[in-house]
């Protein structure tokens, strides 16, 4: 069963690339604009969340396993979706809420890609990718659960940080996935 999910995941390769791609280009911006106001983060990351969500769902649709969708992607794309329209309903959140918010996300998503990386532990190499993105998540998320108050920049440079290490991660991943994909085809 793992087998078809993870010759499904290699021939999907590039939705894994893109979502690294959407995570990096959200760090970057936040790193180029330290100033931005919270209004325009919270913009920014519920468009960032929704986008994450929709990729995610689609890449549990292409996935799936004998009809039936790879069940965390799908609760990893339903999350980012749900997140990223609560933030766009009330955007005026306080900073803290927001920081809450968004560390909530972090932990439930990391939480989900670790038990995607030990499913798929005897099937891949390096599923360890998956794993550690998942780590960096929730670690994530208890940094923010601990240290709410601090500084609005602060918080952009870790989130931003975040964004692109995770983005890596995430490419990283997915070109593995790809490789690998190519190196069955080509023996078949």
């Amino acid at each position: 069963m793992e087998a078809t999910m993870l010759e499904h995941l290699g021939r999907n390769w590039g939705w894994i690339v893109l979502r690294g791609v959407a995570a990096i280009l959200f760090g970057i911006l936040a790193f180029v604009l330290p100033g931005i106001t919270l209004a325009v983060l919270v913009i920014v990351w519920g468009a960032y969340a929704l986008a994450d969500g929709i990729l995610a769902l689609v890449a549990a649709y292409r996935v799936r396993d004998q009809g039936k969708p790879f069940w965390s992607l799908v609760i990893v794309g339903v999350l980012g979706i749900a997140a990223g329209i609560v933030t766009f309903i009330w955007p005026g959140m306080t900073a803290l809420v927001l920081l809450l918010f968004i560390a909530a996300w972090a932990v439930v998503m990391g939480i989900f890609q670790i038990i995607a990386a030990i499913r798929l532990r005897k099937e891949i190499q390096n599923e360890w990718l998956l794993g550690l993105s998942g780590v960096l998540s929730v670690l994530f998320g208890i940094i923010m659960f601990a240290q709410p108050g601090a500084g609005a920049i602060a918080v952009i440079w870790v989130i931003a940080a975040y964004a692109i290490v995770f983005g890596v991660l995430l490419i990283w991943l997915g070109l593995r996935l790809k490789k690998r994909s190519d190196s069955r085809t080509a023996a078949a």
